[in-house]
């Protein structure tokens, strides 16, 4: 039995933060996340790919820290 999540019918939210021109762009899928209890992220210039999964804890730490600016742009 597999414990990964079917991601299927998952509808895919691009981050705000992703570039336009084809940069870093990634997607979660945010209802996947409330049944499964982990959040799905992929790269939405491969939407056949893998998904990688984070704990909603971790999540929430990640999008904190973007939101405060703790990351480097360059």
């Amino acid at each position: 039995m597999s414990t990964t999540p079917d991601l299927s019918g998952a509808e895919w939210i691009k981050s705000s933060y992703s570039n336009g021109g084809g940069g870093g762009c990634v997607e979660w899928a945010p209802r996947a996340a409330l049944t499964s209890g982990t959040v799905p992220i992929r790269d939405s210039k491969d939407p056949h790919g893998p998904a990688l999964f984070f704990s909603l804890q971790a999540w929430a730490s990640f999008v904190s820290a973007v939101t405060a600016g703790e990351f480097s742009t360059a």
